[in-house]
């Protein structure tokens, strides 16, 4: 490790299951890299639903993670373990942790870290790493979406769904959102949606329904839950795939199961954070062949909504609480 690194370093703990204000600054010793590890000297973090959810007592970290919140970050190698190689001190990385990028400084085991796409700033690239594992995985992996498909995202103007949109795009699907305004609405039409359905306004079965002339979607990506699992079933047609990454309205659900039968529906999901490292590595070299070239050339961008400096955590997590934003919120230091 570098003797020109400082034995101490700023991070933002939750002093106690609560609202944003719990989120405050502390100082921690230096991490060392272990094998196969890389310390990050970050300059910037995005965050996540996930991290609102562990603030509030209701996510906490999977054992062996960081307790300090930050699923995503950017930054430079500051040190490398053992056994790491393609990476130097200097050079500029973004990586996915499973805990610890609201500091200064964290680890991130090697096949996590990928490099920052071409003409990409810090900012931009601490948005991309939990946004498009997620989005890759599920829609993509799981969810199959394919050249000439339908999809439905519902949270559009989320950070996963605004990455959703524009990844479902570029590979030539047709596609479709729910949001919560007309501002959101737009927003993601903007992007790329054929037609955004506002939520509070409209039915989106029916909506559906009379779009597809019937026919129904082909993936459903639903970071809802509960009682929109019973309308995605009605959404999706002959052979639909629905892919659940979160349950914002509760766990619980009562479904017609005969749908699943008579469309045979394939019902997933998956979460990432309690994942391991290889198969973490798995969609990271997917990602890096795969997506990271379009990144490059502009035909997907992350969208950021909006900065705060580390120390201002709380302020930025009360604004992803209001649920106000189109895209990331990221915090720099």
């Amino acid at each position: 490790m570098s003797n020109s690194l400082p034995a101490q370093m700023t991070v933002i703990e939750i002093r106690e299951p609560g609202g944003p204000d719990v989120l405050v600054p502390a100082t921690r010793p230096m991490p060392v890299p272990s094998t196969g590890e890389i310390l990050i000297k970050i300059a910037a973090a995005g965050i996540n639903r996930p991290d609102v959810m562990q603030r509030t007592g209701n996510y906490p970290p999977p054992p062996g993670a960081s307790d300090i919140p930050g699923l995503e970050v950017a930054g430079t190698v500051a040190a490398i373990g053992g056994g790491v190689t393609g990476w130097s001190v200097g050079d500029p990385v973004c990586a996915l942790l499973s805990g610890g990028g609201y500091a200064t400084y964290c680890l991130a085991p090697a096949p996590q870290c990928l490099p920052i796409p071409k003409g990409l700033t810090m900012i931009e690239a601490a948005a991309l790493p939990e946004t498009f594992f997620t989005v890759w995985d599920n829609l993509f992996t799981r969810g199959g979406l394919s050249d000439g498909e339908t999809v439905l995202i519902h949270g559009g103007s989320s950070g996963i769904g605004t990455t959703a949109i524009q990844l479902a795009r570029a590979f030539g699907a047709k596609v479709f959102i729910t949001a919560g305004s007309a501002e959101k609405c737009r927003a993601c039409e903007a992007l790329g949606a054929e037609r955004a359905i506002n939520y509070h306004e409209e039915d989106f079965v029916a909506v559906m329904k009379e779009i597809t002339g019937g026919k129904g979607a082909d993936v459903v990506l639903d970071m809802v839950g509960g009682d929109y699992v019973g309308r995605n079933l009605a959404v999706l047609g002959k052979g639909g795939r629905l892919v659940q990454i979160a349950v914002q309205n509760g766990t619980k659900a009562e479904i017609a199961v005969h749908l699943i039968m008579i469309k045979q529906i394939v019902f997933t999901g998956s979460t990432l954070r309690p994942r391991s490292v290889a198969e973490k590595a798995v969609i990271a070299q997917s990602l890096a062949e795969i997506v990271w070239p379009l990144i490059a050339a502009g035909t997907v961008k992350p969208l950021i909504h909006r900065t705060f400096l580390l120390q201002n955590a709380s302020e930025a997590h009360a604004l992803m609480d209001s649920s106000a934003h189109i895209g990331k919120i990221v915090l720099t230091v």
